[in-house]
């Protein structure tokens, strides 16, 4: 028998399994969960070497860099879900209208039962076990499928994940596309997928056939605006640090700088000075280890394509620009006077080119903006209040950033997420548990209720009432 169809047989054995446990889980108390978090913090916090030796096999991400965007991230989500659990698992009680005047009402947080994680390879560690985290404190029962582009990694979640956790609570499948179509197909009550908006459709539409409800983290074409009265150097530190992390590999990496015509030239020098700082020249780049390379070949041409066409179409590199087809790496890179209709500006690039334009006016801001509408995130450099207000007034985003880039995925109180084409639904702390619960309202009425004086049959008075009611209640 086919490795595949096997595979496929103990998915549904599984899936069966979880079925079967999932009203169990639903009633574990927070201390009961919390234990699940806390095997889990301490687990990873001892094989941390571990961890980044998996990534850094993968794709040659640096060992202090693993630590500060994988582990670091996944450490303090969990402590902060330990703090909150007790107090997020409550019911709370909400106001209670007049009109029901004598009722009690709350919401309570229930699990939403079976969950799927399906999750991609540029953080593959983070984007497992982010959502894991959540889907555990919510009581639910985990199937997980971690991206096959990164093997090492995705061994590592899995080793850890049967190590932890029976089968019937959490189970990870490795595989490819045929393995996440097998189990997009199956009744899970949600599906939790962060990747390619191409793929995330296909997502939802599996999904739509068992009416499961579904997050998806995708991304789009996040701008970068700097306006003219902006701290240059601040900017380009942050510019340059978030859009070259990761080789550029990051769903929420500035994807192209709008910059304001007179501060042009000193931002680029100074973008400049802070790539070299980072990973250094030329050669220093590819005999250095901070600097991420692309995770395959197939990736790696990709970019290389949206390049050449980007060339092809006037467009200048300015700096960098170099690849090593043996070594998967492409050197930060900077071009300018980019095409409008070139792939770079067409596609989200994922990858360490940033493309630049120049602006004059907000007006144009805006309408090149509109171009790619709703990105998963947005920046903004500038000092002026109006500016920036206007800004995230006028463009809707998932999420944005002031001053600063990338860094506010970190923050656990802040909810993450897209809109429209760059995703649907939120994630990280409170909003984590909250996408991996149901929201149960629930009213207690008493045994005498002031709309028992509306109930048939209906007369003058009552209709008297009735007016009442509609007019001041």
């Amino acid at each position: 028998m086919p490795v595949e169809e096997i595979i496929k047989q103990e998915i549904h054995k599984v899936f069966q399994l979880q079925k079967a446990n999932r009203i169990n889980l639903s009633k574990t108390t927070a201390a009961q969960r919390k234990s699940r978090l806390k095997i889990m913090l301490s687990e990873i916090m001892s094989i941390q070497d571990e961890i980044c030796s998996a990534v850094y096999k993968d794709f040659r991400k640096s060992k202090e860099e693993t630590k500060l965007t994988e582990i670091f991230t996944v450490v303090s989500e969990i402590r902060h879900m330990i703090r909150n659990l007790n107090k997020w698992m409550q019911p709370h009680r909400v106001h209670t209208p007049l009109s029901f005047f004598g009722s009690v009402n709350k919401v309570m947080y229930e699990s939403i039962g079976q969950s799927l994680i399906i999750s991609p390879w540029n953080f593959p560690f983070l984007l497992s076990m982010g959502p894991l985290v959540s889907a555990i404190a919510a009581g639910n029962t985990i199937i997980m499928k971690p991206s096959e582009r990164s093997p090492n990694t995705s061994e590592l979640v899995k080793n850890i994940i049967d190590k932890l956790f029976p089968e019937e609570e959490v189970k990870v499948f490795l595989g490819g596309a045929e393995i996440a179509k097998e189990l997009t197909c199956l009744p899970f009550n949600h599906i939790f997928f962060t990747g390619s908006i191409e793929v995330g459709k296909l997502v939802m539409d599996a999904a739509s056939k068992n009416l499961a409800k579904v997050t998806l983290e995708l991304g789009g074409k996040s701008p970068t605006i700097v306006c003219s009265d902006a701290d240059i150097k601040t900017a380009a530190k942050r510019i340059a640090w978030a859009k070259f992390m990761n080789a550029g590999q990051t769903c929420i990496a500035p994807d192209y700088l709008l910059v304001h015509e007179k501060v042009k030239e000193k931002l680029i020098s100074e973008i400049i000075k802070s790539v070299e700082h980072y990973y250094g020249k030329k050669d220093e780049l590819k005999k250095g280890n901070n600097y991420c390379r692309i995770i395959n070949d197939t990736q790696f041409y990709n970019i290389k394509l949206f390049l050449d066409d980007a060339v092809n179409k006037n467009g200048v590199i300015i700096y960098g620009g170099e690849t090593d087809d043996n070594d998967n790496l492409i050197s930060p890179t900077l071009i300018d006077n980019v095409s409008m209709d070139s792939e770079v500006m067409q596609n989200e690039i994922f990858g360490p080119v940033l493309p630049i334009i120049t602006y004059k006016n907000e007006d144009e801001v805006l309408s090149i903006i509109d171009e790619n509408p709703n990105p998963l995130a947005m920046y903004i450099f500038s000092k002026k209040k109006k500016f920036i207000d206007k800004m995230l007034k006028s463009i809707p985003a998932g999420s944005a950033a002031v001053n600063d880039a990338v860094v506010h995925f970190v923050n656990y109180n802040l909810p993450f997420g897209g809109i429209n084409q760059s995703g649907i639904g939120k994630a990280h702390g409170f909003y984590g548990f909250k996408t991996f619960s149901n929201e149960k309202s629930i009213m207690k009425q008493r045994k005498y209720s002031a709309l028992m004086f509306l109930y048939p049959p209906y007369n003058k008075i009552k209709n008297k009432l009735i007016d009442i009611v509609i007019k001041y209640f």
